[in-house]
């Protein structure tokens, strides 16, 4: 099976899920899914109560669904029960939510996204940009972050021809990465910004961003020269990769006396350009509309 882990959003709350691009098929997290459609403030043992009950009743959808590891509350990748988008339907048959309905309205909607999607990829670029407007982000920010995607995308096509495997070596040479240019590995960068569940990328300045940006298009360049062979070559390249964006961040730090990296998460970054923005409005002067304004002319 070939994942690719995704948060959906559901009413703003997030439902961790994976594409199989092999099975072209979603598998939701079922917790999350009991989470949002019920409030339950242990979603794990509703599930696990839900699942012996429905297995004593002879139910298959329960003993079809599979586990499947994904990012944790720790950030830490752990196995939890999975259900393809049929199986949810089924299941929630047996959960009383008045979410229920909406809920099967959105799940038709991720699937036919995805489809259309896959026919024409720029779709997936716009609805990216349609979240990140409606989080609030700047025209700026929104545009360096698309560009990182592809980015992204580019580097791990190089790590696939390269032989890497989806996964755990990926996250591994990511961390390679961002250890070299920021000096932290991505757990510790995403504890300095006290962030759980949330996407690093999608919490950092326009500066850490760039910065990234430059370690991956590094990394991808001196790869697709130098075509390392095995994983500890591409470890290497990924390494080399990453000190090439350190060496520009700490020419930038040295000639500005400011640090790059800031522990300020999206919600904080958000809140103080809305600050700006507004402080900046208000120390313009008002101007008279129209037809208040005097009219007269010198002599």
């Amino acid at each position: 099976m070939s994942e690719q882990d995704k948060i959906q959003l559901f009413e703003n709350q997030p439902i961790r899920a994976a594409w199989d691009s092999e099975q072209e098929e979603w598998y939701f997290s079922i917790v999350d899914v009991i989470k949002v459609l019920t409030g339950s403030p242990n979603p794990q043992t509703y599930w696990r109560v839900m699942k012996k009950r429905l297995k004593d009743e002879g139910n298959e959808t329960v003993t079809n669904c599979n586990g499947l590891k994904m990012v944790a509350a720790d950030g830490k990748r752990r196995m939890t029960d999975v259900a393809t988008t049929e199986q949810l339907l089924r299941l929630i048959q047996s959960i009383p939510s008045p979410k229920a309905e909406p809920f099967k309205l959105w799940l038709a909607q991720v699937g036919r996204e995805r489809i259309e999607e896959t026919i024409d990829p720029e779709q997936a670029i716009d609805r990216a940009l349609e979240t990140y407007q409606r989080k609030g982000y700047s025209p700026d920010w929104i545009h360096q972050r698309i560009l990182a995607i592809r980015v992204r995308n580019e580097l791990t096509a190089e790590w696939q021809a390269r032989g890497v495997e989806q996964g755990r070596e990926y996250a591994i040479l990511t961390d390679e990465i961002t250890r070299a240019w920021s000096g932290m590995t991505t757990k510790q960068y995403k504890q300095l910004k006290n962030l759980k569940k949330q996407n690093l990328r999608d919490n950092m300045s326009t500066a850490e961003i760039v910065l990234n940006m430059l370690a991956e298009v590094a990394t991808t360049e001196l790869s697709k020269g130098q075509q390392p062979k095995g994983f500890a070559e591409n470890k290497e390249v990924a390494r080399r990769g990453g000190r090439i964006a350190g060496q520009a961040r700490q020419a930038i730090e040295a000639d500005s006396g400011q640090p790059v990296i800031t522990s300020q998460n999206a919600a904080q970054l958000n809140a103080v350009v809305t600050q700006v923005i507004e402080t900046v409005a208000a120390s313009q002067p008002e101007e008279l509309p129209p037809h208040t304004q005097d009219n007269t002319t010198e002599d």
